[in-house]
């Protein structure tokens, strides 16, 4: 009778199986990351022409996360793809975004209320930890840095309302918004403190966290008004390079 044929080893299996989905998903996000973060310090300038290989050589990431993250910011209303010319880093109109503002508006209201009314425990600790982080380095906070604290704001606070789709609705919203406020604060004389927008996120962590619906959606509504303030500044005073590089400069910078 015929030996039975031996069960390969459970390393031969380990071999054999292709790499986790996960790994190559995390690539994708982590290549999204990296071209999401350059756009909003404006390593990617506004109106900037590059090519696929650009990015790659950029962010050090292969073809197809590459290709897999520029697909989403595309769709982000991010960056634009031109057939047969490249990319182009979508330039910034102010009148456009906001009227954005506006939508993000009603939808942070709504996140706003469902996070304070569905925050547990543990949602509630962590947006006190950052509470006290804001206020024990406030004076010290770059921009670098808060910007790095608010994108953890925002995931936390999506944690707690506990809704996944908002997630993909707000995010390229928040990436628009964190990018006027960089330019903001980088570019606009006088406005280089970040005491105002560190107050009005420590106000809405607080609402949340005190379970307090009506607090935190008032946060949230004086946190916008506070973003709308800025485009009054910049449409009177920012240098139109600045939201589109293919403009001539008033001034060499």
């Amino acid at each position: 009778m015929a030996r039975r044929k031996e069960e390969p080893k459970l390393a031969e299996l380990d071999a054999l199986e292709p790499l986790p989905r996960r790994n190559r998903l995390n690539f994708f996000e982590l290549a999204y990351e990296r071209i999401e973060s350059m756009l909003i310090d404006c390593q990617l300038k506004p109106g900037r022409l590059l090519t696929m290989q650009d990015l790659q050589d950029l962010t050090g990431f292969g073809r197809t996360p590459v290709h897999h993250a520029v697909n989403r910011l595309a769709a982000d209303t991010l960056i634009n793809i031109r057939p047969r010319h490249g990319l182009q880093i979508a330039p910034i109109d102010l009148a456009r975004e906001r009227v954005l503002l506006k939508l993000r508006g009603d939808l942070e209201r709504f996140v706003a209320r469902l996070a304070a009314e569905r925050a547990g425990p543990t949602h509630r600790n962590q947006m006190l930890h950052m509470a006290r982080l804001l206020r024990d380095r406030r004076e010290e906070l770059t921009l670098a840095e808060f910007n790095s604290l608010d994108r953890r704001i925002d995931q936390m606070i999506l944690a707690a309302a506990g809704e996944p789709f908002l997630e993909h609705t707000l995010r390229p919203l928040h990436t628009i918004f964190r990018r006027i406020g960089f330019i903001h604060h980088s570019y606009m004389p006088g406005q280089h403190n970040l005491d105002g927008t560190i107050d009005h996120h420590l106000a809405l962590l607080n609402g949340i966290a005190s379970s307090q619906a009506e607090r935190a959606i008032a946060a949230s509504e004086k946190l916008i008004a506070f973003v709308d303030t800025m485009f009054d500044e910049m449409e009177e005073n920012i240098d139109p390079s600045l939201l589109d590089c293919s403009v001539e400069p008033l001034l060499p910078r």
